[in-house]
This record gives structure tokens, C-alpha cells and sequence, in this order.
């Protein structure tokens, strides 16, 4: 049993260290980038696209991921997740599911791999399952992952949207063209709310309605903040109320809340640092400090015995 693990240990970093050297000193599509400088020589070789990494992945998980039987409605489901994650690829709910099952066949894999050394017998049958479920349940934990960051950085962005928005109406800008203004403007500082405004820009010109449009904006983010801002929109623009106005106190609002969330974290830091402290911090201080101390000591201690 060493052995065969020894055996699956060197093909492991054998095929690692194969695909790094593969992917970045001997690839062969290095001499079609050469090429590409001349659009003849390009078009010499088909005009092909060079695949990126994340391309390439959905073309292996997404037939993985057709394999699985779904349901309308987790499909539904998945793919709402994956659009408030900023995933909006045709393929990213196979490819979502192709992915939860690959780790699971994996993960199980290696905990039938090393069963034999498990001596509990309960331990040898419950590892495999273990595995199995982690490896199912871990993409769906990291796209909650990815869907909080994705809606704390909207959250965070929303004061310097809510001031070009203010400063676009007060300019004599409509709210359509001021969400068109800020969405060009904030696609370097902030790319995700960009991207939110340019999908309901791109809505409004379609011919969805301003409302329909910035409701489909908070269901699509789902964060909070988003939903109160969509409503405050939808009010002033039904009632005819001062859109400005009601953006400049949003704002105000959103960076008071902002300033406090920082205390708070601010505040926990303490409580947070006792553990590293203790574990990490004091004992290697105690080491340095009183180190010589306890070996002298012990010498001392040491010789009295002796005699």
C-alpha cells in the first residue's frame, strides 16, 4: 500500500511539473503568438482563437456538468447565484455542476485511497462519505464566498455612485443618461456596480421600463442597500419628487452607515487578536525572555541531584 501511494504521489508532481513547464516554457502555440505580429501569418494559421485557462475548464466541466440531472428549479436557482456572483457565461450552471461533481469523485478518490490506514471502522466508512459530500458542497461554499465579497464591494461603492448621480441630475441630466454617465465613469474604480448600471442601461434601451429595469438591478445583486436605493428611485420618479434630493440624503445616509460598519471592525480587532496572541506571541516571547532563565535552572536543578 506505501508503494502504490509512493507510485500516485510521483505522478501527481510528475504531471504538475509536466503542465507548468508544458504551459509556460515548451507550449507550442508560443510560436503562434510570434506569428500573430503579422495578419498574414496569422491568417496562415487559421485565425484561431487562443483558449484562455478558465475557457478551457468550462469545455472540460461543462460535459461533466450535463451528466447530473436538474431540476427547473435548481437550475433556476444556481443560475440566480451565479448571476450575483458576476458569472453570466450560457454554460456556467453545467460547468457549476461539472465542478461540484469532479471534487467529489476526487476527494473520494483519495479517501478510498488512504482507507486502509484509517484502522476505526467507523472512521473507514465514514471518510469516504465525508469526502464525497465536501467535495460536492465546497463550490457552492466558495460561490457564497464570491457572492458576499461581490456585494460588499457594491455596497462600499454606492456613496461615490449615489454623488455622480446627484451631480448628473443637477447638471440637467435625465436619470437615464446619469445612469449611462456613471456607469462609464466608475468602470475602473468600481467595475461590479458598472457592470450592474450598463446591464440596466442596456435593459432601458431595449424597452423595459425604468422600474422593471431597477427592479431586475436588486434582484439580480440582492444586497440591501441596492433594494432600498431601487425603491427610493422608483418613488421619486412615480410621485415626481426631487430626484437629487433624495439622492444627496441616500448618500449621506450610506456613508455614515459606512464610517460605522469600519468602527465596529475596528473595535473587534482586539477581541480577535487574544487568540493569535496567546498562541502564536507568547509563547515565543516567553521563549526569548525567560528562555536562559529555565535552562540555568534546570542545570542548577540538575547538579543538586547529582549530588
Amino acid at each position: 500500500m506505501i508503494i502504490a501511494i509512493a507510485i500516485v504521489l510521483f505522478l501527481l508532481i510528475l504531471s504538475a511539473v509536466g503542465a507548468f513547464g508544458y504551459h509556460y516554457y515548451v507550449k507550442p502555440s508560443r510560436m503562434i503568438d510570434q506569428l500573430a505580429f503579422s495578419k498574414d501569418a496569422y491568417s496562415q494559421v487559421g485565425g484561431a482563437k487562443k483558449l484562455t485557462r478558465s475557457e478551457i475548464m468550462a469545455q472540460i466541466l461543462s460535459p461533466i456538468g450535463a451528466l447530473l440531472p436538474m431540476s427547473p428549479q435548481d437550475n433556476t436557482l444556481a443560475r440566480r447565484e451565479l448571476v450575483a456572483a458576476g458569472i453570466r457565461t450560457e454554460s456556467a450552471v453545467q460547468v457549476f455542476f461539472g465542478s461540484k461533481l469532479l471534487l467529489a469523485a476526487l476527494l473520494l478518490s483519495i479517501a478510498l485511497m488512504f482507507r486502509e490506514q484509517i484502522n476505526n471502522p467507523v472512521l473507514k466508512l465514514v471518510a469516504p462519505i465525508a469526502g464525497a459530500g465536501i467535495g460536492f458542497s465546497l463550490p457552492a461554499f466558495l460561490l457564497s464566498r464570491r457572492i458576499e465579497r461581490r456585494q460588499t464591494e457594491i455596497r462600499f461603492s454606492l456613496p461615490d455612485v449615489l454623488d455622480l448621480l446627484v451631480i448628473c441630475t443637477e447638471a440637467g441630466c435625465g436619470m437615464d443618461q446619469a445612469l449611462v454617465n456613471v456607469s462609464r465613469e466608475l468602470k475602473s474604480a468600481h467595475p461590479a456596480v458598472s457592470e450592474e448600471l450598463g446591464i440596466v442601461n442596456m435593459e432601458i434601451m431595449a424597452g423595459t421600463t425604468r422600474s422593471d429595469a431597477l427592479r431586475s438591478f436588486g434582484r439580480r445583486v440582492g444586497e440591501d442597500e441596492i433594494k432600498k436605493l431601487v425603491a427610493m428611485l422608483i418613488q421619486t420618479d412615480r410621485f415626481g419628487t426631487s430626484v437629487a434630493e433624495a439622492l444627496r440624503t441616500q448618500s449621506d445616509y450610506l456613508r455614515i452607515r459606512r464610517r460605522q460598519e469600519a468602527e465596529e471592525r475596528a473595535g473587534k480587532v482586539g477581541v480577535k487578536l487574544v487568540f493569535p496572541i496567546f498562541f502564536f506571541c507568547l509563547p515565543s516571547l516567553l521563549v526569548v525572555t525567560a528562555g536562559s532563565g529555565i535552562l540555568q535552572l534546570l542545570h542548577n536543578l540538575g547538579s543538586i541531584n547529582a549530588h
